[in-house]
């Protein structure tokens, strides 16, 4: 067996670590020692876990985001027609478990539903990203636990974002451009030209530099295939100047010569969906699951993922250094945000105990003022009372002395009576 290099850790003596300023040498090794099978094992491992594969796919209703989706995996997903009268955007989400030979596929397909039908499309892009974002925060969430548990946690963050754009062969439309600048930090965007079939070669042509130029000149960042692999580079950096692919999806036989293709047949003649010729589907076949499915899974991880994460440990005044830009550890960072939690506790139950204290010298202040005003008014009914009483009072004394006034008058009127009439009988008896 032929020696191979390895670099492994060495002491250096001191006089001979000054000069070098490195522990390190190559060295080759004298056996076999099996880690030549490290890549095997990986595979073996990959095989046995499965595979997860998440597709956003973001375009107007009727478009054909899930026929190229059955397409593009060759199988019947079984997805409802859309309506057309959605008041809002929405999303559909689907989850099916696929296996090619001993592969195994979990396939999440996101779809908009109602995407573009609209009177007013200024905020169709937002269940979009809060349905990303909302991806991000769950992986952050199970990131941040004690317990973690990736083996079995799904991962739903998106990893690519075919964007399906209107066959119009003039330019892009308001709503695609402020949709794509909205998500193009949050996901892989891979534009898509959809039923390109009804656009002419030359047409077609000019159409996609028509996208290029608008997406350039809006700042709009799509996804580049990788070009710094060897193997791949050529083929990435040649499909890198095709996009956005031109794509037609069917999933009907037609018959061509004396064999069945996927296509679609037409008066004039049949579209092979998987003849380069005819459109770019068998290119965004093998870009997206061929060759860089595993790159857009950790670009979804390392860029997009980690920008949000960043943002929202940052608002959550976590920092990596302090303010003498030396760096800190999570635990001091708890600690101080801890401390000035409390003291903000502190300073907040103080404020709320003065505002109580406040408010019920308040209310006794009011209580008074109220008490003072009803003893006022009482007072004030009392006088009132005593003067309707001594009113009273001086009218019961007059009409008592009326009373006997009239009782005086009846007595000296009877004593009269009595006189006049002794003094008729005695003048009667006289007469007599």
């Amino acid at each position: 067996m032929a020696e191979k290099p390895l670099c492994m850790s060495t002491q250096i003596p001191h006089d001979e670590d000054t000069q070098r300023g490195d522990s390190v040498r190559c060295l080759t090794t004298l056996g076999h020692f099996g880690f030549e099978c490290l890549p095997h094992q990986l595979v073996n491992q990959s095989i046995q876990q499965g595979f997860s594969f998440n597709i956003l796919c973001v375009g107007e209703t009727g478009i054909g985001k899930s026929t190229l989706i059955d397409t593009l995996f060759n199988t019947n997903l079984k997805d409802k027609k859309s309506s057309h009268f959605y008041s809002n955007v929405g999303l559909k989400i689907q989850t099916y478990e696929l296996q090619e030979s001993n592969v195994q596929l979990k396939l999440t397909v996101v779809k908009t539903v109602g995407y573009g039908d609209q009177i007013n499309k200024e905020a169709s892009y937002q269940p979009i990203v809060e349905y990303v974002d909302a991806q991000f925060e769950a992986y952050l969430q199970e990131e941040l636990k004690i317990k973690r548990s990736f083996i079995d946690y799904h991962d739903s963050r998106i990893h690519v974002c075919l964007y399906f754009i209107s066959p119009t062969g003039h330019s892009l439309k308001s709503i695609d451009l402020l949709t794509m600048k909205n998500i193009d930090n949050k996901v892989n965007i891979i534009p898509l030209i959809a039923k390109a079939d009804t656009i002419s070669k030359n047409d077609l042509q000019k159409f996609k530099c028509k996208i290029v130029s608008e997406l350039v000149s809006n700042g709009i960042q799509i996804y580049q295939f990788p070009t710094d692999d060897e193997t791949t580079a050529q083929v990435n950096s040649s499909m890198n100047g095709q996009l956005p692919f031109a794509v037609v999806g069917s999933m009907d036989e037609v018959k061509v010569g004396k064999r069945m293709v996927r296509g679609r047949q037409y008066p004039w003649g049949v579209l092979q969906v998987e003849n380069e010729n005819h459109c770019d589907f068998v290119k965004l076949r093998d870009m997206l699951l061929c060759i860089n499915m595993e790159d857009l899974k950790e670009q979804t991880h390392t860029q997009h993922y980690e920008r949000y994460r960043c943002c929202k440990l940052e608002k959550m005044g976590f920092t990596d250094v302090g303010p003498d830009n030396k760096p800190l550890s999570f635990q001091e960072i708890y600690e101080d945000k801890r401390q000035k939690f409390y003291d903000q506790c502190q300073r907040e139950e103080e404020e709320l105990k003065q505002k109580f204290m406040q408010r019920v010298k308040d209310k006794e202040t009011t209580f008074k003022e109220s008490e003072k005003e009803l003893q006022e008014k009482f007072e004030h009914l009392k006088r009132v009372q005593q003067e309707e009483t001594m009113k009273f009072e001086e009218k019961r004394r007059q009409l008592e002395e009326e009373i006997m006034d009239f009782y005086k008058l009846k007595a000296v009127s009877g004593t009269l009576q009595t006189l006049v009439c002794t003094n008729i009988k005695k003048e009667k008896d006289r007469k007599k």
